[in-house]
């Protein structure tokens, strides 16, 4: 049964309910879930907990597996299939993870639209984001340096954040759409979209803010060279805590 991706109707949604499909090992299949999965997207998994017949039970980690999300769980023993639960996020968590993500959304569309760059890989944490780009210009350090000031100025300029869904034909005659090195599999029908207004405009699965005003400013940590076009860049919210390893 394929799970249905409730953080793809609201980002916002911390609280939900389900019922659950099947369990396997340490794993429960719902059929629907607010939760993130790695590695979906990019981001990293969502946490949080499942109440179950009077049970809460931690979820550790959701992964994806094929159509489904399952859920690692610190006691799989209440669950039983047909029964509902209710899920929690961990909302800071995620909220973190969704503020990088929108800027990583501005960063990627600055380094295209200046250089031609295309993201070629990446990951989300709550404390730091990592995104790969096939960049072919000299000064590639600057050419990030710049991205991120960049950013930064547009995010304080509070562009609302748009999410819709296009048919791929239609979605595919926009230009831009797509800034990943690899393409969308020729089997999904329709996009999801995530528009930011007069900055960029993409092809996404995963949870973004409303507003850019939500993120605030993002600090440049670290800038690294992965091959002759592979370059690669970290940055966080704010200014970075000593706790912050990349």
């Amino acid at each position: 049964m394929k799970t249905r991706l409730l953080f793809q109707e609201d980002s916002y949604m911390v609280e939900f309910s389900a019922t659950v499909a099947r369990v396997e090992g340490g794993y429960v299949f719902l059929d629907a879930t607010a939760f993130h999965p790695t590695p979906y997207g990019g981001l990293d998994t969502d946490t949080g907990y499942l109440e179950v017949g009077g049970y809460r039970v931690k979820v550790l980690r959701a992964e994806v597996i094929g159509d489904e999300v399952a859920h690692l769980v610190e006691d799989p023993s209440p669950f039983r299939v047909g029964v509902g639960v209710r899920g929690f996020i961990d909302w800071d968590r995620r909220y973190r993870m969704m503020k990088l993500h929108t800027a990583a959304h501005v960063i990627a569309a600055i380094l295209y639209s200046k250089h031609g760059a295309l993201i070629t890989g990446g990951h989300i944490t709550p404390e730091y984001s990592r995104d790969d780009f096939d960049i072919d210009v000299s000064d590639w350090k600057r050419a990030f340096e710049e991205a991120v000031e960049e950013a930064n100025r547009i995010l304080g300029t509070c562009r609302n954040v748009k999410v819709y869904w296009l048919q791929r034909d239609e979605a595919l005659r926009i230009a831009g759409l797509v800034k990943l090195a690899d393409k969308i599999p020729p089997g999904v029908d329709r996009l999801r979209i995530v528009e930011i207004e007069g900055v960029d405009i993409q092809a996404d699965g995963g949870p973004h803010v409303r507003n850019t005003c939500e993120v605030g400013r993002v600090t440049l940590l670290k800038i690294e060279n992965r091959g002759k076009r592979k370059k690669r860049i970290y940055y966080t919210l704010g200014e970075p805590s000593s706790q912050v390893k990349v």
